[in-house]
């Protein structure tokens, strides 16, 4: 079969053509796609900083500037996977609580395929309502996520779903395996000595940003890999676990945290999991002019989709 290509930039200048995630064709369903990256501009779940209603316009216009090989590691995803941009989700900007019930039905629809989607955020706490969708299809799921905060409180402002709840609810409602959750990056102050341990004490794998100062991630990563197996594994990367003076545009910064090449090492040594699905959240474009965040963001989806089963090496 033909496998679809993202557009030159030899054939099309980079800042003309249609705004698609890499300027691949855009699709209507995900019939006949292996993975299909989805936008979900919404900000009304944070608690800080908004924004990233805008995340993922910027992040489809950075991706431009991305070619179809990964250079450093021979991934050439193009070469075996049929991609597309699925476009962005409808969500009602003035209901959080309708919003998350239309993300997980329009996950629900995409996911009657057999699609590996990947989703442009959009804050964080749109990773809910995908989890459970995705758990409907592939039962509890391991999970990696990459982060500044462990999004485990209890409710915001009496909320249960907001950005900074997610992950108490998913563990809460049986979606994630706690022995197969990987919360790397962690840091910052928090409103209690238990912020981050009581997720610990649930059984969730947590490294703190300290600890991976001038390190790198080569052997994280593959520890990852051996703890996780073949369990179906959701990768959900919040671009503040960068530190924010790669990553300044976004709600909720923290200093101290992970360098580009970190992250970038991290990804590829994931390579080998049974990932079914991933998003890239938190960009928040009013905070960074430069465009600088969306790139780094964009890059990080290509790493991602790099390492999905069934990639090809050159």
């Amino acid at each position: 079969m033909d496998y679809n290509q993202p557009v030159s930039g030899n054939d099309l200048p980079r800042f003309a053509g249609l705004q698609t995630f890499m300027r691949l064709p855009d699709a209507a369903s995900a019939e006949g796609l292996d993975v299909g990256f989805i936008g979900i501009p919404m900000d009304i779940g944070t608690s800080w900083r908004s924004g990233t209603r805008f995340g993922p316009k910027q992040l489809r216009q950075e991706s431009a500037m991305i070619r179809p090989y990964n250079i450093q590691t021979g991934a050439a995803p193009f070469d075996s996977l049929q991609c597309a941009d699925l476009g962005d989700v409808a969500v009602n900007t003035f209901s959080l609580a309708d919003s998350l019930s239309i993300i997980q039905k329009t996950y629900e629809d995409i996911l009657k395929h057999p699609v590996i989607p990947m989703g442009l955020g959009g804050d964080h706490s749109m990773t809910l309502p995908i989890l459970r969708a995705m758990a409907k299809t592939h039962g509890p799921l391991a999970l990696v996520h990459v982060d500044a905060h462990a999004d485990v409180n209890d409710e915001m402002f009496g909320e249960r779903e907001t950005h900074g709840t997610v992950f108490r609810r998913a563990y809460e409602e049986g979606i994630i395996t706690p022995s197969k959750v990987w919360q790397i990056g962690l840091r910052g102050t928090g409103y209690t000595a238990e912020d981050f341990t009581e997720a610990a004490g649930w059984g969730f794998n947590q490294r703190l940003a300290s600890s991976l100062w001038h390190k790198p991630l080569d052997t994280l990563g593959k520890e990852i890999v051996e703890s996780i197996g073949d369990q179906p594994c959701y990768i959900t990367y919040d671009i503040d676990s960068l530190d924010p003076s790669f990553a300044p545009g976004t709600g909720t910064p923290e200093i101290g945290g992970l360098t580009t090449p970190q992250a970038m090492q991290l990804i590829r040594n994931l390579r080998g999991l049974n990932v079914v699905g991933c998003d890239l959240v938190e960009v928040s474009p009013p905070y960074d002019p430069s465009g600088n965040t969306a790139l780094v963001g964009a890059n990080i989806m290509f790493e991602m989709l790099s390492i999905l089963p069934g990639v090809k090496y050159r």
